[in-house]
């Protein structure tokens, strides 16, 4: 409490009223999910931003929503209880608390609504400038307010969704006893070899220190060498995995692939376990086992959510998860989905010919036409697959795996991992890779090598294919594209 020969701020006054006001009510605060489980009678205090409003008949209807379920609770305020100039600040876009009690609702969908006895406004919204009424908006113009986007139904929902998901996964691994591992955002290793790498750098990118021969001069960075952001989590997983058997990283990866498409961000999160004594037999077991379990407790917990989706953006979301929950997946190498692909006779966009990586077209293909469930393609040409994954026998495949379902095609991307150090020095070399840069990872394959597999799941990806969204936009709180970093 400020001394009282201070001059007491008006935000402090401010906050005192709303500590008395909320002391001084007996009823308890509560959320609206919690509010429709509760019986008729309840006296509760309700808070949240008001969708809606209607006056009819001297009575006053304000549809109220918290965030915590896809349902607003419906406040009945009749006229006279509250003054006009409180009411009056009640508008689309303001936040309230509202006490009452529930009572009976006669209003289709809801078994509740709020008899409102007292209204405490905490921020208002002007109504004429206030970007979101109750009326439809495309997701284009959404996209543009991305500070209030979450306050919309479809982009609530995703993000309940997006929630549980993340929930479900760690639920996952914790429950098999998988240790989960926080590896680096700033790496000096290319997992993919790719290149297509965010530079990580203190230097003055305007005029960098130079060597004799024009070259940059990195010593005299930050790191004393190139370092990026890093692309995937993987490698540093595998240092854990042959540690404590079986690990998991989930967090951030960027990718500096400059495509302005409804498929690509720059940043994503990644999904990557990673499990010493794993062959791939034990890889492809624990894909089919995870992306049910997760498929599955995003359906019981958010069945609300789901319903939106399957109904306003995406038919087959609802049935389609279901199918892939009870599925038992289906299994073939490549080279026999090649001859698959051949024998359909159809014309395809993309070459069907043994050594092309398997396109979108063919993936759907084959988990909606051939086997009509999730299958998972094996053990693909070494040429199209990156210098960690174990080669086969034959010289000519790796051992590599793809989850493919119906709708989106690939979901999971996994392999055995290559755990010869010969092998693996020679891949790396073929891949054009500086073999020095990864000499720890060499060194896993000298000291105590064993068989070891993982694989790896786009956190966005997954989640379109939950909401049935097709802009990965909208299925991240922050999208970061080419020429967007907004926030």
């Amino acid at each position: 409490m400020p001394r009282a020969d201070y001059i007491v701020p008006e935000s402090w006054l401010t906050f005192q009223t709303n500590l008395r006001y909320l002391a001084c009510m007996n009823q308890e605060v509560i959320t609206v999910k919690h509010a429709f489980t509760l019986p008729v009678g309840t006296p509760v205090v309700l808070r949240g931003w008001v969708r809606s409003r209607r006056d009819s008949k001297g009575i006053t209807f304000i549809e109220l929503n918290d965030g915590s379920r896809f349902k607003s609770m419906q406040l009945v305020v009749d006229n006279g209880v509250i003054a006009d100039e409180i009411l009056k600040q009640v508008t689309t876009g303001s936040s309230i608390a509202a006490t009452g009690a529930l009572v009976e609702s006669p209003a289709k969908g809801q078994a509740v609504e709020l008899k409102v006895s007292q209204i405490h406004v905490y921020g208002t919204a002007d109504a004429a400038s206030y970007p979101l009424q109750k009326k439809g908006h495309t997701l284009e113009f959404l996209r543009e307010i991305s500070h209030l986007r979450v306050r919309s139904n479809t982009f609530g929902a995703a993000f309940r969704v997006r929630n549980a998901l993340t929930h479900s996964i760690h639920s996952f691994f914790q429950e098999r006893d998988f240790i989960y591992v926080q590896t680096p955002i700033i790496t000096t290793s290319d997992c993919e070899g790719a290149g297509q790498m965010f530079n990580v750098t203190s230097l003055n990118v305007n005029q960098p220190p130079r060597t004799p021969d024009g070259t940059v001069d990195w010593p005299q960075d930050f790191f004393g060498r190139p370092a990026y952001l890093t692309v995937s989590g993987q490698l540093e997983g595998e240092i854990f995995a042959l540690a404590f058997s079986k690990v998991y990283t989930f967090g951030p990866t960027f990718r500096a692939e400059n495509s302005n498409t409804p498929r690509h961000l720059a940043e994503f999160w990644m999904i990557e376990p990673e499990m010493a004594f794993y062959e791939l037999e034990d890889n492809m077991r624990l894909a089919e086992e995870f992306l049910k379990y997760i498929i599955r407790y995003v359906l019981d917990h958010c069945r609300e959510d789901l319903e939106f989706f399957n109904e306003r953006i995406e038919k087959t979301v609802l049935s389609t998860l279901e199918h892939v929950a009870e599925s038992n997946f289906g299994h073939i190498t490549y080279t026999d989905a090649i001859g698959e692909l051949k024998k359909a006779g159809k014309a395809w966009e993309f070459p069907v010919e043994w050594g092309n990586d398997l396109q979108t077209e063919h993936e759907r293909f084959l988990s909606e036409e051939i086997f009509k469930k999730p299958v998972i393609v094996s053990d693909y040409p070494k040429d199209i697959k990156p210098f960690y994954m174990r080669v086969n026998e034959d010289d000519r495949t790796v051992r590599a795996m793809d989850v493919l379902v119906p709708r989106v095609g690939e979901i999971i991307g996994g392999s055995q991992r290559e755990d010869r150090h010969d092998v693996l020095l020679q891949r790396l070399r073929a891949s054009g890779l500086d073999e020095k840069a990864y000499w720890w990872y060499l060194d896993l394959r000298k000291f105590g090598s064993v068989p070891h597999s993982g694989f790896g799941l786009g956190l966005e990806r997954i989640m379109m294919y939950l909401t049935g969204l097709k802009n990965i936009r909208d299925v991240i709180p922050f999208p970061r594209t080419p020429g967007n970093a907004d926030f």
